[in-house]
C-alpha cells in the first residue's frame, strides 16, 4: 500500500498543474452533462425549470428595465457575433504570432457550433412556448451557454497560461455565466439547457487544448 502511495505521488508530481485541470474540469463536466441529460430526458426536469423560471420572472417583474441591458448581453452569444469572432480574433493573434492560440480559439468556436448542433438534433428538445425572443432551433443544450463557454473559456486559459491573471480570467468566466443567464432570464431556453451547455462546453475547451498540445508534441 506504501509503495503503490508513493508511485501516485511521483505520477501526480510529474503532472502539471495544466493538465491536473483539465482532467478534473472533463471528469466533472462529463458527469454533470451526463447527470442532466438523465433528468431532462428520464426523470423530468419540469420542478426545477420551473423554479428557476419563476424566480427569474420576480427579478423581471421587479426591475422591468433589466430586460433591455439583458438582451444586449444575449447577443454576445448569438451566432452574428460568434462568426466575427471566430474569423477576426484568430486572424488577429496569427498575425501577432500567436499561431497556437489562434487554432485554439478557431477550434473553441467553430467545433462548439458545429458539436452543439449535432447535440441538439440527437436529444431534439423543443425550445420554451414562452419565450421572451422568440428563435427558431432546438433547445437542448443551449448554443450560446455552450459557445459562450468555450469562447471566453478558452481565452481565461491563455490568460492563465500566460501569466494567470485571475482577474481578467474571472471576468471573461462571468461573461459567460452571463449570456448563459440571459438565456433563462428571455426563456429562450430551459435552465437545464443552460447548464447542460455550460458543461458540454467546458468538455470541448478541454478537448480543443488537449488535441493541440499532443500534436504541437507530435511535431
Amino acid at each position: 500500500m506504501n509503495r503503490l502511495s508513493a508511485f501516485l505521488l511521483r505520477l501526480l508530481g510529474q503532472l502539471s498543474a495544466e493538465l491536473v485541470l483539465a482532467m478534473v474540469a472533463f471528469a466533472a463536466s462529463f458527469a454533470g452533462f451526463l447527470y442532466l441529460t438523465r433528468l431532462v430526458f428520464y426523470a423530468g426536469p419540469e420542478q426545477f425549470d420551473s423554479a428557476v423560471f419563476a424566480w427569474f420572472d420576480q427579478l423581471r417583474a421587479a426591475r422591468p428595465g433589466l430586460t433591455d441591458w439583458v438582451r444586449g448581453v444575449t447577443f454576445f452569444g448569438s451566432a452574428r457575433w460568434f462568426v466575427a469572432v471566430a474569423l477576426l480574433l484568430p486572424a488577429l493573434l496569427w498575425w501577432r504570432k500567436l499561431r497556437r492560440e489562434a487554432v485554439e480559439v478557431f477550434a473553441a468556436v467553430a467545433g462548439a457550433a458545429l458539436f452543439n448542433q449535432g447535440l441538439k438534433l440527437y436529444f431534439g428538445r423543443v425550445r420554451p412556448d414562452t419565450a421572451l425572443l422568440p428563435q427558431p432551433g432546438l433547445s437542448f443544450p443551449s448554443g450560446h451557454a455552450m459557445i459562450g463557454v468555450a469562447l471566453y473559456g478558452m481565452l481565461a486559459w491563455h490568460l492563465w497560461q500566460h501569466g494567470r491573471r485571475v482577474g481578467g480570467m474571472a471576468a471573461l468566466l462571468l461573461w459567460a455565466l452571463l449570456i448563459g443567464l440571459s438565456r433563462i432570464y428571455l426563456h429562450v431556453h430551459y435552465p437545464t439547457d443552460v447548464l447542460a451547455g455550460f458543461a458540454a462546453g467546458t468538455l470541448w475547451v478541454v478537448v480543443v487544448r488537449l488535441t493541440v498540445q499532443q500534436r504541437l508534441k507530435r511535431d
